[in-house]
């Protein structure tokens, strides 16, 4: 994930890309897949959208 200022307004995007991160837990909260997540943005790895979803669990658990 990177968060750049001149990219996307300052918004987080996966890195290498455009695509906003909320995206990904926007279409997880709408009850879709990590695979048709992935299927609409294929500019995004796995392995970034696994790294995102492990950081927020994280930071979740830490706080509980």
């Amino acid at each position: 994930m990177s968060i750049d200022p001149a990219r996307c307004g300052g918004v987080p995007v996966f890195t290498g890309t455009r695509v906003p991160v909320r995206l990904l837990f926007e279409y997880l909260e709408d009850g879709l897949s990590l695979a048709e997540f992935l299927d609409q943005f294929p500019s995004v790895a796995h392995d970034q959208a696994v790294a995102v979803l492990e950081s927020a669990a994280g930071q979740i658990l830490a706080v509980a």
